[in-house]
């Protein structure tokens, strides 16, 4: 994996944005390979799709492609059209996204995550305060991403090192029962795994996991039995096999 955007790709580009787009999206499908199948390239879809840039012709995993300057790639993500974007969520064939970053000095790429299609539900695509200037009911978004467990945001390129791509496949392929759930249902493991990262130790107790319970509560304020949907949740992940139950309340993390 070349880790240098190709300025020269874009030499006949004079908006910023345009030679971002091309540097971009050239560079990912030169150098990277599907994450879901481990395909050597993935392809270009031709241009105006709703939201996915590229596809495996492999497996037929979609992905979007968004980036930016800098040498992190945030919280919030500017995206596009906030209608669209949750319609695309909501289909059956909604893409995986990569969010790229790159220093402005080189062109260096400095980061790259894929967060899978599994992960995403409709409460991270946010609606911006105001529209486009000259269509004011036309709505854009951005997606916060810190909504999601880290599992979620499976690292390519951090800090400029690449991530071997197998650790990528594993991960990837470790949370696609997510697939079979319900988007309520999804909102809840998610949430539960969230906690379960935020804990310092590999070992933790229900009582650990309770602390969140206040946070969980204004999360899904229509739930009354906050307690026992945490259990419920442990269970989940232990049966599939991301979390260990050791036996009287006491839990272990499972290493990716």
């Amino acid at each position: 994996m070349h880790l240098f955007l190709d300025k020269n790709l874009a030499a006949n580009y004079q908006s910023p944005s345009q030679v971002a787009r091309v540097l971009t999206e050239s560079w990912l499908q030169q150098n990277i390979y599907c994450p879901s199948c481990g395909n050597e390239a993935i392809e270009s879809f031709q241009n105006n799709q709703p939201v996915a840039d590229f596809f495996c012709s492999q497996c037929h995993e979609e992905y979007e492609l968004k980036s930016k300057q800098g040498t992190s790639i945030g919280n919030k993500v500017a995206d596009g059209a906030y209608h669209t974007m949750l319609e695309r969520i909501a289909a059956k064939n909604n893409p995986s996204f990569f969010f790229l970053c790159y220093r402005k000095t080189d062109l260096a790429v400095q980061h790259l995550i894929v967060i899978p299609k599994h992960f995403l539900t409709p409460n991270i695509i946010m609606p911006r305060a105001k529209g486009l200037p000259t269509r004011p009911n036309y709505i854009m978004c951005s997606m916060d991403i810190s909504q999601l467990p880290t599992s979620g945001k499976i690292s390519l390129v951090t800090n400029g090192n690449i991530v071997a791509k197998d650790t990528v496949i594993a991960q990837w392929q470790q949370h696609l029962f997510l697939r079979q759930t319900t988007a309520k249902q999804k909102g809840w493991l998610l949430a539960i795994m969230q906690c379960v990262e935020k804990l310092p130790n590999p070992n933790f107790t229900l009582k650990d996991i309770y602390v969140y319970a206040p946070i969980l509560a204004k999360q899904f304020p229509s739930n009354q039995h906050i307690h026992a949907k945490i259990r419920q949740q442990l269970q989940i992940l232990r049966d599939k096999h991301i979390i260990e139950f050791l036996g009287n309340g006491n839990y272990r993390k499972i290493p990716y």
